[in-house]
């Protein structure tokens, strides 16, 4: 599978988590979770240019044998993070920023339901569904 998990998080605390295939969910929480120092350490670093910036794309931040791990902050300080199987080498730093955009707009649309409380864990059907099409578009 080329893209494995993607992890939503306020203040380190997760939003949305998806996985495919579910049986490796732990392991990639675990991963994801130790990238959230990599992404304080870069937001850190850049400081006041960040309130400037509409979003922030971080990159790779923790690569493994067989996972890349990707992250993106938007202006709010909401943390994105995408797992990606190594072996994909077809998937270029262009795909995974457009892919975070993506996401971005999808959890812009989750923030202007009045009927989500922000900081509550996001079971938007139309999110899921789009995550759940660019994850299998992926792969």
């Amino acid at each position: 599978d080329a893209l494995s998990t993607i992890i939503l998080f306020l203040q380190n605390y997760p939003l949305y988590i998806r996985s495919i295939p579910t049986e490796n969910e732990l392991k990639f929480h675990y991963m994801v979770h130790t990238s959230l120092d990599v992404v304080d350490e870069k937001i850190s670093a850049m400081g006041k240019a960040l309130v400037d910036q509409r979003e922030l794309y971080l990159g790779l931040l923790y690569p493994t044998e067989d996972y890349k791990v990707y992250g993106y902050v938007t202006n709010s300080k909401v943390k994105f993070v995408m797992v990606v199987d190594s072996s994909n080498t077809a998937l270029r730093d262009n795909e995974i920023r457009s892919m975070f955009r993506k996401l971005h707009n999808s959890y812009t649309d989750v923030m202007c339901n009045p009927f989500y409380n922000p900081g509550d864990r996001i079971q938007s059907r139309a999110f899921d569904g789009m995550v759940t099409s660019m994850m299998i578009q992926v792969c």
